[in-house]
């Protein structure tokens, strides 16, 4: 049996499927029929009604709002107190008296009950959740009055005047078996997003927690680090190593999908193929490094960690040619939709992730790719937007995600040299401006949180950006993680003696004293691979080099040895040319008599 027909049959066995009497016209989307007199409702909208619902009061929870729950039958009264007793909601019964909202009634006549029973201000909630929706009309008015959402179960007779002014209606029986189940949804909800925050805000003092959780002064800092475009990110030292028992971590990858985007053709360095397909080292790919990195966690583990390559037009055959040496192995080509999809909001919220992964995911779900990784107890997406020659899974990373629940978390870097977040030993998470951090095109998905998003779109057709990212945390991860092959200036560095590969991994070569690579800038010259590998007779010795800096009309020959920090600057119509042997240190050069003779 699918975990759908028990969640289904869950539902019949509340008697949530049971109408009053025949529907009002405006219930009929929700009935599948009717027997005896009695309306049918159609469980499988009853369940869309309910995740639509606890997904809104999710996001609610996540924004520190607050939540007045209404309810008269007494058979519920015990269901609904342990409820707000466990997810820590002071339960409110001052909406009893009439204009508790809105005040409607005379003012001194307000002032004598709040002296009466010791009221409060009377401070609106942010979400008015009713289980008895028919016997309350009059504090849905008010609350509709007020343009405060309301979630609340909706039978079919009850008035069109007063099911317009639900915002998420769940129809169903208000029996107190379907109360039940739905106070448990949303304990479990609650509690999942609090979680949730505790694990972003990289605190594990429980108490400490929950005497700031209430407070407004931390929902007023989280609400304005949100304003300003910040993201909280926590280092990657602080996050806590997986077991290193093998089962447990074949159980671990077991959970995570690699996806990587395949629809650049590298134009800008003269290639006309997939840019994955770049040549690096004898022979080997940036599109082989990341296949062979994941053979090797395959095999080291006896895990079944899939590649899914989401391929544009352009690249697509070229991509299928290239596989044909890996013939065998867990990966899977898919075309990416090329259908528009409604962007429901002008300007994305997160700027730092440009591409489009709502239309890859779209695709991957049309194929029934999707579903089928879900059937085999996949957890998480890794997304690749480049091409990254780093360590592809990093179990530690993962780790954190599962035991987390973290739904979306990017891996970015600082805005400061490698040096300086080398002398950095804070291991405390904190709000950072999206500005002062670089997004290293690596970003793990909770697969969970795509199919709760294709949901929505399949029921309104639209997609927000924001609501994927507006929940997302960082992790500060360290220069090892973030090996990309943006133009040949990175080429030289994979290249040349620096960096050697072992298994799919780029190892440094032991003999480099200085642990960050050396700046190299390279000149329009040298922009096309073939045009670079022409200027280079053989690939220089960068072990010692610093900074190196080629403008102009330049030439190398084999053998050549940079170190410190060379700079060669050639004129216009000026040809130099570096002899086979030459050893640069420290120089700066403009023209060929400059360069030191050879020994």
């Amino acid at each position: 049996m699918t975990i759908h027909s028990l969640v289904i049959q869950k539902l019949l066995s509340t008697n949530a499927h049971l109408g009053r009497r025949v529907a009002e016209h405006h219930f009929k989307i929700y009935a599948c029929g009717s027997r005896n007199g009695m309306t049918i409702v159609d469980s499988d909208k009853t369940l869309i009604c309910l995740r639509s619902a606890c997904n809104f009061i999710g996001n609610l929870v996540r924004a520190k709002a607050r939540f007045l729950f209404a309810n008269t039958n007494t058979l519920c009264d015990e269901i609904i107190e342990e409820m707000t007793k466990t997810i820590g909601i002071k339960k409110d019964t001052c909406w009893r008296l009439g204009g508790y909202l809105t005040n409607s009634s005379s003012p001194r006549k307000f002032r004598g009950r709040n002296k009466k029973f010791n009221l409060g201000a009377a401070s609106p909630p942010d979400c008015l959740v009713i289980f008895d929706t028919e016997r309350k009309s009059s504090i849905i008015s008010e609350a509709a009055r007020l343009q405060i959402p309301i979630v609340g179960l909706v039978d079919s007779s009850m008035p069109w005047e007063t099911y317009k002014k639900i915002t998420y209606p769940i129809p169903a029986n208000d029996s107190v078996q379907f109360v039940y189940l739905f106070c448990n949804l949303i304990t479990k909800t609650v509690l999942y997003e609090q979680r949730k925050m505790k694990a972003a805000l990289g605190t594990h003092d429980q108490e400490a927690m929950d005497s700031k959780v209430d407070t407004e002064e931390e929902t007023l800092q989280v609400d304005t680090a949100y304003k300003k475009g910040k993201i909280f990110v926590l280092p990657y030292e602080a996050l806590q190593p997986p077991s290193e028992d093998v089962s447990d971590l074949k159980l671990l990858l077991d959970k995570v999908v690699v996806l990587k985007y395949n629809g650049s053709l590298g134009t800008d360095m003269g290639l006309t193929g997939p840019k994955s397909t770049l040549e690096l080292k004898n022979g080997i790919t940036c599109l082989d490094l990341v296949i062979n990195q994941i053979e090797q966690l395959n095999k080291r583990y006896g895990c079944n960690i899939p590649l899914l390559l989401a391929n544009s037009i352009n690249t697509h055959d070229s991509t299928v040619k290239a596989l044909l040496r890996h013939s065998g192995k867990n990966i899977h080509s898919f075309l990416q939709s090329q259908e528009q999809v409604h962007i429901a909001e002008a300007q994305h919220q997160n700027r730092m992730c440009a591409t489009n992964q709502f239309d890859v995911y779209l695709s991957l779900k049309n194929s029934g790719k999707f579903d089928e990784l879900l059937s085999q107890g996949k957890e998480y997406i890794l997304v690749l937007n480049s091409d990254n020659l780093a360590n592809v899974v990093e179990p530690k990373i993962l780790n954190h995600l599962v035991q987390n629940n973290i739904e979306t978390c990017m891996e970015v870097m600082t805005a400061v040299s490698d040096e300086e977040e080398m002398q950095s030993t804070s291991h405390q998470g904190k709000y950072e401006s999206k500005e002062n951090l670089k997004f290293t095109d690596t970003i793990w998905v909770s697969m969970i949180s795509i199919e709760r998003l294709m949901l929505r779109y399949s029921l309104t057709e639209k997609y927000a950006e924001s609501e994927f990212f507006d929940g997302a945390s960082a992790i500060n991860v360290p220069g090892s993680r973030y090996r990309p092959v943006e133009g040949t200036s990175h080429l030289l560095l994979y290249q040349s003696d620096l960096y050697s590969f072992d298994e799919g991994i780029p190892i440094r070569n032991p003999m480099r004293e200085n642990p960050v690579d050396p700046m190299i800038e390279l000149g329009p010259e040298f922009a096309h691979v073939d045009d670079f590998h022409r200027r280079f007779k053989s690939m220089p010795s960068i072990v010692e080099l610093e900074r190196l800096k080629v403008i102009g009309d330049v030439w190398f020959g084999s053998g050549v040895t940079l170190k410190g920090t060379v700079i060669i600057l050639s004129s216009p119509y000026v040809k130099i040319v570096v002899p086979d042997g030459t050893v640069l240190e420290n120089k700066v050069i403009y023209r060929q008599g400059d360069i030191p003779a050879s020994q």
